[in-house]
């Protein structure tokens, strides 16, 4: 039984459970505060802290984990990214209050004494100013490291942000970015057996954001239609059964751009379009 770690609450524990469910792994467990589930198969989860999960997977407690990039890096435990999950992006950066004279990290670099930096994240502030050259002060906290500057506990701060928003309605100008980071798939080195999870879950990522479409063509628009249906390799071609001189295409194109290419398909006298979600796509 290979046993995966989960975040097990917040948004990062929604989207990752609708990500194994997407793949056929649904969380099957004995009530909302279980501690474990069956994932199907040869899967087993474990329900811990998202930022837990790095510490149990390069420990041997799990063979594989799902946290955010920004946790992994934090804890400095060596682990092998089997996979970006494309959700939970955020950013690691440096912030100074809008009325502060620092309005780039220069100013910071300049600094003829240690800036006090309230963080979450102690490990990587340290390192990322001590690469730069540029010494700091380290000021642990344990959340809501936006008030620090205004509390005058630090100067500037090393949060995670996603859109900026929180920030500043916080009265915070971004500085610098430290690291950027999503949800990922992690493992510890040399690890073995996870190749099937990791193609399970390839395969909904890639459909994700695409659509499988097809439509009756004229035969003799065929190579003006590779222009607006390229497809991953081209379209799919197939007679049509008493069809004369129509032909069936299919192709996978990108969700965002559909109503364009159908625009351009009907222009080449297309008909019979459908239009259709994929739930899986393998390479």
């Amino acid at each position: 039984m290979l046993r995966i770690a989960l975040p097990n609450k917040g948004r990062l524990a929604d989207d990752t459970r609708g990500l194994f469910e997407d793949a056929g792994l649904g969380v099957r467990s004995r009530g909302d505060r279980a501690l474990t589930a069956s994932l199907g198969g040869e899967f087993e989860a474990i329900f811990v802290r998202a930022q837990d999960i790095p510490e149990f997977v390069a420990d041997g407690a799990a063979h594989a984990g799902v946290t955010g990039w920004d946790l992994v890096a934090e804890s400095q435990r060596e682990l092998d990214t089997l996979l970006d999950l494309e959700f939970g992006a955020c950013r690691l950066v440096v912030a100074a209050h809008e009325e502060s004279a620092v309005t780039s990290f220069a100013d910071l670099q300049a600094a003829p004494t240690p800036f006090r930096v309230a963080t979450v994240f102690p490990r990587l502030t340290h390192r990322f100013f001590e690469d730069a050259g540029c010494p700091a002060t380290i000021v642990p906290v344990s959340g809501a490291c936006e008030v620090a500057p205004h509390l005058g506990i630090a100067d500037i701060v090393v949060d995670l942000t996603s859109t900026g928003s929180t920030l500043k309605v916080n009265g915070l100008r971004e500085i610098t970015t430290v690291l950027e980071s999503t949800a990922r798939l992690v493992a510890a080195p040399g690890t073995t057996g996870l190749n099937d999870l990791v193609t399970a879950l390839a395969s909904v990522l890639r459909a994700r954001g695409t659509r499988y479409l097809m439509a009756n063509v004229p035969r003799h628009a065929l190579d003006r239609v590779t222009a607006v249906l390229p497809g991953l390799n081209g379209p799919t071609v197939i007679d049509v059964l008493n069809g004369g001189t129509m032909v069936a295409v299919h192709a996978v194109v990108a969700s965002n751009t559909v109503y364009r290419t159908i625009a351009g398909l009907k222009a080449l006298g297309a008909e019979g379009i459908l239009v259709t979600r994929i739930e899986r796509l393998m390479p």
